[in-house]
């Protein structure tokens, strides 16, 4: 069977590492590829796939096409945007399982609970994260956006959840508990000084570059931080459970993606 991880860009993507030990742990002869796939593109490659595929793990910039090309898990409905599409005799269905994730990686650095949290960026994982510290007892959030424009849907959304929400611009600082950037790669570099200023606990999603500018910053000023290996191989344990049917310990596709990473960054 196959499997794959779709994105663009997604060569740096450490999805099919994690994914290769854990079908070596369950005994299975399956395979998990890197394609790239331009955004708008994502239904006709679906639309194109045979038999022999298992599912997608799906990232940036189609999750929300994901969405709409599957059933919906509950998740999927509420929050418009999905990461994994698993695909059987039944048809597709459409799952996230990034806030699962989220949590997973949070709870892994010993962070149980959250009164306050500032995220940077609102996009489509900026979502899941808003719905993953309602889980954890959030009680404000502020979205810091580099156009406002996205500020209604977010809001909307912190409504729904029942969540004290704002939105402002980013680089804005005040004190917070936990501040997650969803940026992508170096976006949220420009940023780092007053990142770390307001936090007690720094959190990036991002692990291209490793570590991120913002991560090597937190740890520079001796803050903990959540990387995005935590939240991939957080939301990968429950991927494969959904797409394999078994499920593969935290701390296996943690290791494999640190390892994946070493040959990546430091060979």
């Amino acid at each position: 069977m196959r499997c794959a991880v779709v994105g663009h860009p997604v060569a740096y993507s450490l999805t099919p590492a994690l994914y290769r030990a854990a079908f070596a742990e369950l005994g299975l002869d399956w395979t998990c590829d890197a394609i790239d796939i331009e955004d708008g593109g994502l239904p006709a490659f679906v639309t194109g796939l045979g038999d022999d595929w298992a599912g997608l793990a799906v990232t940036m910039p189609h999750k929300r096409a994901a969405a709409g090309l599957g059933r919906p898990s509950q998740s999927v409905t509420r929050l418009g945007v999905a990461n994994t599409l698993v695909f059987s005799d039944d048809g597709i269905a459409a799952h996230n399982t990034d806030v699962a994730g989220f949590v997973q990686a949070l709870q892994y650095r010993r962070i149980d609970s959250i009164d306050r949290a500032v995220l940077l960026g609102a996009g489509a994982t900026a979502r899941s994260a808003l719905v993953a510290l309602v889980h954890l007892g959030v009680q404000e959030v502020t979205a810091q956006m580099r156009d406002l424009d996205g500020a209604a849907d977010w809001l909307r959304l912190a409504d729904e959840l029942g969540v004290e929400a704002s939105a402002e611009r980013l680089g804005t600082r005040h004190d917070t508990d936990l501040l997650i950037s969803t940026l992508p790669g170096e976006a949220g570099a420009p940023w780092c000084d007053e990142a770390v200023a307001m936090a007690q606990v720094i959190m990036d999603v991002s692990y291209n570059p490793w570590p991120s500018p913002l991560v090597s910053a937190a740890v520079d000023a001796g803050l903990p931080v959540v990387t995005g290996l935590d939240l991939l191989a957080g939301q990968a344990v429950f991927q494969l459970e959904l797409i394999a049917g078994d499920t593969v310990d935290f701390e296996t596709l943690h290791r494999a993606g640190q390892q994946e990473l070493t040959l990546k960054w430091h060979d």
